[in-house]
Order: C-alpha cells, then structure tokens, then sequence
C-alpha cells in the first residue's frame, strides 16, 4: 500500500497553441503553481506539448515526435526534481523512423524516468486520425510504481474500456490516470454535446467503482481550429475530474477555462470500499476466456 494517508493530486488543464516552446513555458509555470499548493502528483493532458495535430493527416507532423529520452523527457524530468513531485506526462514519441506512439512517461520526484504506458486503443474519425499517426501500443496495461504509489496510466481513448483499468486494478495499481484530449464537433447540437461529456464523465466514475479505485482523467479545453478547414475544428470540453473509488467527484473543472487545481485524495479509502464491494473476491474467472474474442458469433 501506498504510504500516504492523503494523497495531493494537482491537475493542470489548459488550452494549447501552435507555439510549442510557449506551451511548454505555461506548462512549466502551472506545474510550479500547483506545486506551490501542495501536491505530490501531478497530472497533465495528452499531447500536452502542442496543438493536438491528429485533426489532418499530413507527415510533417511527424517532426514534432521525439525520442524518449529525449529533449522534453529532459525538460520535465528537471521540473519534477525542481518541485519534487511525481509527474504524468503525454508525449509523442519517435521509436524509430516511421514507428511513432502517443506515450504517457511518469517522472519520479528526482526527474528520473518512472516509466511509461504507451496508447493501447488508437482511434480513427473525422478529425481524430490517430491511427495515421500512432502505432497501438506494444508495452500492455502495466502500472508504474512511484514513490506516491501504483500509478495505473493509460491515455485518452483507453478510457472508454473497462479491461484495461481492470487490468491495471488486477496488478495492484492504487489510482487510475489518463491524459485526455477530446472535444465537441460544432456540428453536433447542444444536447448531443452534452451527452458525450457526461457519457465520458460517466464510464470513468464506472471504472472508479467497478475497481474500487480513485480516477483522474485530465482534459485541454479550448477551440482549435482544422488547418484543413473541412470541419469547424474541436472544442475541447475540458471538465477534467477527480473520482474516488465509489465514483463519488471530488472535483470537477470548468469546460471552458483553464485550471491549475489541487484535490486531496483518500488513499486509505479503497481499502474500506473493496471491503465493503468485494468485486474481485465474487468475479467468476473461469467463465471470462470468451472477453478475449473479437466478437461472439
């Protein structure tokens, strides 16, 4: 078990732009802030150094992939040992020519690389064309043990998949984390918009209470344009939230406003929630071998 009673957890949502040092600066500048506040674990949004390019398919985005380690591994791990915190970063990540992964590094409070999950599920429509970029990640559903405890990290479109947080559960992970970046489609009406964040909001309070685990999913906000024009770009709904481990929201962000906030999480209060909700104790394993097919015919 962890060991900290109350865990701090800072959240950092913000807009990005086409200015990929300004980004990282302002970055720099809320880490220091909610550091400022308290907190132990920090957590950011996905592809959190730039504009969130998946909106077109074009090669040239590929030169703002890097290798890992590499310059930003470098500049972020120097930020968690300024601060001495743990700290959730989403990069793109250059394997080799070609061979490119949306990959989450966790930072150790002496900027030592923790580890890292890379993007399992890689999605493909209009304006999120992932799989263009993104390679689905070879590396599975493991956690990353820190000095703040078992992180259980996956990224954005993971979130939507109950196995994979169930996975990170099984191997003893004590909080549930994904970087996110996702928006509405200006096309879309208003009550439809809202369904899909409270949809998104929802399956993630699922996965708090199915594990028995606290969650925190970080979300951009903002407006960015599609540099092809062909749609009205993405409106990031922001709305990052922290959940404990009966899906209770211990916080929740604005959707349209950037947000440095700190939220103590109960750490000691999974273990009473597992005690009174013993889902793992009742699963019925030998019967599970079919959820490893595709579909059942």
């Amino acid at each position: 078990m962890t060991k900290h009673k109350t865990l701090k957890v800072g959240i950092v949502q913000q807009a990005c732009t086409a200015d990929v040092e300004a980004n990282k600066e302002n970055l720099k500048r809320n880490i220091a802030d909610v550091a400022a506040q308290g907190a132990e674990l920090v957590v950011l949004q996905e592809l959190h150094n730039s504009l969130y390019f998946c909106q077109v398919e074009s090669t040239d985005n590929f030169d703002l992939a890097e290798p890992i380690p590499g310059p930003s591994t470098d500049f972020y791990g120097q930020i968690a040992r300024q601060h001495g915190i743990v700290l959730v970063t989403s990069l793109f990540e250059r394997r080799a020519a070609g061979l490119y992964h949306n990959t989450a590094v966790v930072f150790e409070r002496d900027g030592s690389i923790a580890g890292k999950y890379r993007k399992m599920h890689i999605p493909d429509d209009p304006a999120y064309y992932e799989k263009f970029y993104f390679t689905p990640g070879d590396m599975g559903f493991h956690p990353i043990d820190t000095s703040v405890g078992r992180l259980g990290v996956q990224v954005c479109w993971d979130q939507w998949y109950p196995e994979g947080a169930r996975l990170m559960a099984l191997q003893g992970a004590e909080l549930l984390i994904y970087p996110t970046a996702i928006g509405y489609e200006s096309s879309d009406t208003p009550d439809e918009q809202e369904r899909q964040r409270e949809a998104w909001t929802t399956v993630q309070r699922g996965h708090a209470v199915a594990n028995g685990l606290p969650v925190i999913a970080v979300n951009r906000t903002g407006h960015e344009p599609d540099p092809s024009g062909q749609t009205n770009g993405i409106s990031f709904w922001g709305s990052s939230f922290v959940a404990g481990p009966q899906g209770e929201l211990l916080y929740r962000a604005p959707k349209d406003e950037a947000v440095n906030a700190v939220i103590e999480v109960d750490m000691q209060r999974s273990e009473n929630v597992r005690r009174w909700w013993p889902f793992l104790r009742d699963r019925r394993i030998e019967e599970f071998g079919p959820l490893a097919k595709r579909f059942i015919d």
